[in-house]
């Protein structure tokens, strides 16, 4: 079996403030005689710096107290008294398997309080109480962990005392500390007993832990009268209440999951099975103590177990060409009888030795003690060898070797193929073999093909300087490669050009398609356009400023000196072209002025199309347009040249927007239904913010008004008594239709 070592540890959490890493805990006695108990409390923490300190601990924020009740009265018989700051040690993980490595971050701590107290004979017996809040938020078997405090305590019961010299017993004391890790699906084989100093018999079982304590006002044992807190002072009376396991799965005699179920022997305190379910678990042992048959008391201890995922401390491991399960290494070679096994070993910081052993087939072996290893074999054959780790250690691991010698294999080509016809390139197979027999041939020839032919004749699409690549395989599985450059740089067999445009208009732009293949950028090409103009790119596109009738020629010459030509006479025509231009009048028009007269100012047109902004079209040199709406009108002008070669102009006309608006000088509201109202008059489209307001001559307002078809009737506001004749002030302000802020002032001759 592989030796184990923690992959994860996720017993180490953060809990609540209030009582986190608190974990276990048990209280025993000592008779001193005369009635006079020296009792020994044991709480256990996880030690990580964030967690709550021990109760009484210097620095803690709270007390450790201790309540003394009779059986069955819930008045302490001794009201809760403080204990002294416990003695703490560190108690090192128990690793019964010595290949179980604990991170140095996993640690437990100690307290021990110890107390002495004068307990009088009673018939009731006594109860020793402590109890603390909380448990881990992250423990698996019981319901709202963190909100579930812990009862450690012990009962002194009659039988324990003597009626006239004092107490006549000691409880026992358990001999080990619990297992702070168990290994999930390995089995448990821990010694939970205990000592009892009187020689009593001893039982033990699995119980229910208790509940105690309380989360800051939330009291655990649901009794309205018992003390709350981190550290209840007084402590609650018994009885006391089980914690809530999650049943069926979990229960206080099988508090973790197990196949076979972990289970406690009750004459041993042996804990034996194997648990199958991560997470943390609490456990309850107890031990019954008898005396001629007579129950004298029973130690109760609340433990916190961490079910974690283990794997292999080391593992034996090599460089392979296959694995055969987790420890079977094969090695093939093919020509090669010197062979250097690389080790790949881990984790090598758990790596003390290093032993190689390999059965050589002729009676000898070679055997090594270095990290790598490199064996000479005799001849062709298999052979076997193993690598032990850590060899005579319980933390060892071994990888078995399997080595396979096989003939030579090489892997060789020629080719051959005419260099400037694009035609195919033939390749021969020379590969050899010493098993006599190659059995797959795969050719990669270089621009994405493949072929599993002997000997493949391959046409590339492409010019270049291309690397073919032959891998073969024979009976054996050995496999060669080899890799050779193919200069493949032929000309084409024949110039494909294909023009954009054959006919044009001065200036033509032509994009000329060089259609032919094989051709790329390390061709060396040449162009003549017939106009003086050159260029050197594979498919060029060209401008003809001028009309006339132009030739061209191309030649393209390859890297390896390959050339080809061609010439095209009379090829492009270009024509005249007119120049499209005018102008127009009024050159501001308006919505009042929307008649627009347009003047032609092309140079050779023979005829002429107007759009006016969609909104209609002539086909006169110079219309008149009338612009139904105000704003940018898109004016375009298409002349046409008599070889039919066109020019387009186009122009932006601004049919600016205009409000009219005019005051009268007099009015004569005398109800003759003539002139009665003083208001402005003109063309409003397009006004906004209108504001009009009349002034008598104190200064004093008489009117006003946001709407402008409303007047003013001569009488202040239009409601109260006749204003007297004479001259008022009016003021006008108004936004125009593009935002222009527009004030009119004004005088109104009222006339009576």
């Amino acid at each position: 079996m592989k030796k184990l070592i923690i992959a994860f540890i996720s017993f180490l959490v953060v809990f609540s403030t209030q009582a986190a890493h608190i974990i276990g805990g048990e209280i025993t006695y000592e008779c001193l005689g005369n009635n006079q108990y020296e009792f020994t409390m044991k709480i256990y923490r996880d030690c990580q710096s964030d967690g709550a300190l021990f109760d009484s601990q210097p620095g803690a924020n709270t007390v450790a107290t201790i309540t003394i009740y009779k059986d069955e009265s819930t008045i302490p018989h001794i009201p809760s008294f403080a204990l002294a700051a416990p003695i703490i040690t560190m108690i090192p993980p128990d690793i019964s398997n010595p290949c179980l490595i604990i991170p140095n971050d996993v640690c437990v701590q100690e307290g021990i309080y110890t107390f002495t107290l004068t307990l009088p004979n009673d018939p009731k017996g006594y109860h020793i109480v402590y109890q603390r809040c909380c448990r881990n938020s992250s423990i698996t078997n019981i319901l709202e962990p963190e909100s579930t405090g812990a009862t450690y305590t012990i009962e002194i019961p009659p039988a324990a005392q003597q009626t006239s010299a004092g107490c006549v017993n000691d409880s026992p004391t358990f001999n080990n500390f619990p297992p702070i890790i168990i290994c999930a699906n390995e089995p448990i084989d821990f010694d939970h007993s205990a000592t009892d100093p009187d020689g009593d018999q001893l039982v033990y079982k699995f119980c229910s832990p208790k509940k105690g304590g309380g989360t800051f006002g939330i009291n655990p044992l649901e009794d309205a009268s018992a003390p709350n807190g981190v550290a209840p002072d007084p402590d609650s009376p018994p009885p006391f209440e089980n914690v809530n396991f999650i049943a069926p799965t979990y229960g206080p005699l099988k508090p973790m999951a197990g196949d076979p179920q972990v289970t406690i022997n009750s004459a041993t305190g042996l804990i034996t099975g194997v648990p199958t379910t991560l997470g943390q678990f609490v456990v309850g042992v107890c031990v019954e103590e008898y005396r001629n048959g007579q129950l004298l008391g029973v130690v109760r201890r609340d433990f916190q177990f961490n079910v974690e995922s283990c794997e292999p401390t080391v593992f034996a491991q090599i460089q392979s060409d296959e694995t055969v399960g987790n420890s079977d290494f094969i090695i093939n070679s093919c020509g090669n009888n010197v062979i250097t096994f690389v080790n790949q070993s881990f984790d090598e910081q758990f790596i003390n030795s290093y032993d190689w052993s390999f059965d050589l087939n002729n009676g000898d072996t070679a055997t090594f003690t270095t990290e790598n290893a490199t064996v000479s074999f005799p001849d062709l054959g298999t052979y076997e060898g193993q690598l032990i780790l850590n060899l005579g250690s319980q933390c060892d691991d071994t990888a078995n070797i399997f080595v396979n010698i096989y003939p030579e294999i090489q892997a060789d080509f020629s080719f051959a193929y005419d260099t400037c016809v694009a035609g195919p390139v033939s390749f021969t197979n020379n590969s050899f073999s010493g098993t006599g027999n190659i059995t797959d041939n795969f050719w990669e020839f270089g621009d994405g093909n493949t072929s599993n032919q002997v000997n493949p004749n391959y046409l590339y699409n492409a010019p270049g300087t291309i690397p073919v690549n032959l891998t073969v395989e024979d009976v054996n599985g050995c496999v060669d490669d080899t890799t050779q450059i193919v200069n493949w740089f032929p000309v084409p067999p024949i110039l494909i050009i294909e023009p954009s445009i054959f006919i044009g208009c001065a200036p033509q732009d032509v994009f000329f398609n060089n259609l032919s293949t094989p051709i790329d950028d390390t061709y060396d090409i040449q162009w003549t356009f017939g106009d003086g103009g050159t260029s050197t790119e594979i498919s060029p596109s060209y401008t003809y400023e001028n009309p006339g009738v132009y030739d061209v020629s191309i030649s393209v010459t390859s890297p390896i000196g390959c050339m080809i030509s061609d010439f095209f006479p009379n090829w492009i025509t270009v024509f005249e072209s007119p120049t499209a231009a005018f102008t127009f009048s009024p050159n501001q028009p308006t919505n009042f002025l929307p008649d627009v007269d347009f003047t032609d100012q092309s140079i050779d047109a023979a005829q002429w199309f107007w759009d006016f902004n969609g909104q209609g079209n002539s086909i006169d040199q110079n219309p008149m347009f009338t612009f139904p709406d105000t704003g940018l009108q898109e004016v375009t002008l298409i002349v046409t040249h008599e070889t039919g070669c066109q020019d387009t102009t186009i122009q932006i006309i601004d049919i600016a927007p205009k409000v009219a608006y005019f005051l009268p000088n007099a009015f004569t509201p005398n109800s003759d239904a003539v002139n009665d109202l003083f208001y402005g008059k003109g063309f409003f489209l397009g006004m906004q913010n209108f504001n009009l307001t009349i002034w008598n001559r104190w200064g004093e307002l008489v009117f006003e008004t946001t709407d402008p078809d409303e007047g003013w009737n001569g009488r202040k506001n239009n409601e109260g008594r006749n204003s007297p004749q004479g001259v008022y002030v009016v003021v006008v302000t108004y936004t125009g239709p593009r935002g222009e802020n527009i004030e009119l002032k004004g005088f109104a001759t009222l006339i009576r």
